[in-house]
């Protein structure tokens, strides 16, 4: 790895291979330090994926690429060790479908070829894995440029949790849109929720466009309503971990409210998110699962406990947004609006 070239002024790449292995950052460690994790083997990739170190839908789906290729490049026998391999990453994280549609993509890669010699097999799922990454910073770029129309010159961005270059390859996804915008001229600044209780929009999102030189301000996330009533906010871009057929979508917990917020003050809630976030095998939301996660995280802030020893606690890292909501979903391949079982079939159709 060109280490740190992955994180210049103007550039972050979250995750590269390497012949050392999978380097990515670690993003549990900012923005107090930026830190690399370089993962040798394909469960050290899983654990990466698990305990938050990468995350963000298309990341995760870039992770576990790379996770299945490293594992297949140290198998002395890819018969036996392919589905151990990709059940492995595949029981990490349980909402976004990225994950899913990676390890599916890998796999029907191995299926094509796996007659051929082993050398050959490992060599091409390598490129495999690469080609997702490359892929995913062409794919936020294309975001970015059929969002930027969307976004309103000389208002305020509002953003939930992280959906930026971090949640991706490159560039991303809500935040490529902003990137995107500024681009083309656009005098907006973006507003950004802390995101309780993991604080990605503080920690990530802030850092992110900060270095960017975004005018960006923190704000709590129970301080969205006061804003979006005041008229400031000229829309909401959000990310996504899974959208179903009907266009209901899942992103981090906290986004469902504000997308009810942002409807009862008339703000656009648009929601940024590739085409292999899409999960048309759902009818609706409601068949999505939802990950829980440790109490810890709500219990604790920067490992200092703020809530009383043994209090119950409830910690999904996702609600579920009904398509009501939604103004739009923004892709690579076009924009989206209602009736999304017709628009978002349309857009797949595309490819």
């Amino acid at each position: 790895m060109s280490s740190p070239a992955v994180l210049t002024q103007n550039t972050i790449e979250t995750i590269e291979w390497t012949p050392n292995g999978v380097v990515m950052i670690d993003q549990t460690r900012l923005p107090q330090e930026v830190a690399f994790v370089t993962c040798r083997n394909y469960v050290e990739v899983a654990d990466a994926i698990r305990n938050m170190i990468i995350r963000g839908a298309p990341a995760i789906g870039v992770a576990a690429a790379m996770g299945v290729a490293l594992g297949a490049l140290q198998s002395d026998d890819l018969q036996r060790d392919m589905p151990i391999i990709c059940d492995t990453l595949a029981k990490t994280r349980p909402t976004a479908v990225n994950l899913f549609w990676a390890i599916d993509r890998m796999k029907q890669v191995y299926a094509r070829i796996q007659d051929s010699d082993p050398g050959e097999i490992r060599s091409r799922l390598v490129k495999e894995a690469q080609l997702v990454r490359e892929e995913d910073l062409a794919i936020n770029k294309q975001i970015g440029q059929y969002g930027a129309p969307l976004v309103p010159d000389g208002k305020t961005v509002l953003t939930h949790c992280n959906a930026g270059a971090l949640a991706t390859a490159g560039f991303g996804t809500a935040l490529g849109v902003v990137r995107a915008a500024v681009r083309e001229g656009k005098k907006i600044d973006v507003f950004a929720d802390e995101t309780r209780p993991f604080l990605q929009g503080a920690r990530l999102t802030a850092w992110e466009l900060q270095r960017d030189g975004i005018q960006t301000t923190l704000i709590t996330d129970n301080m969205a309503g006061h804003f979006l009533k005041s008229g400031r906010i000229g829309c909401v871009v959000v990310g996504a971990d899974r959208i179903a057929a009907n266009g209901d979508v899942a992103n981090k917990v906290g986004t469902y409210g504000l997308a009810v917020l942002a409807k009862e003050n008339n703000v656009p809630f648009y929601v940024a998110a590739p085409i292999s976030t899409l999960d048309l095998t759902l009818p609706s939301g409601d068949a999505i699962p939802i990950e829980e996660r440790a109490g810890v995280e709500v219990t604790h802030i920067g490992g200092i406990q703020i809530a009383p020893e043994g209090i119950a606690v409830a910690n999904p890292a996702f609600d579920v947004t009904p398509n009501r909501y939604v103004s739009a979903i923004i892709t690579e391949r076009g924009v989206a609006r209602a009736p999304y079982e017709e628009s978002l079939r349309e857009l797949c159709k595309r490819g």
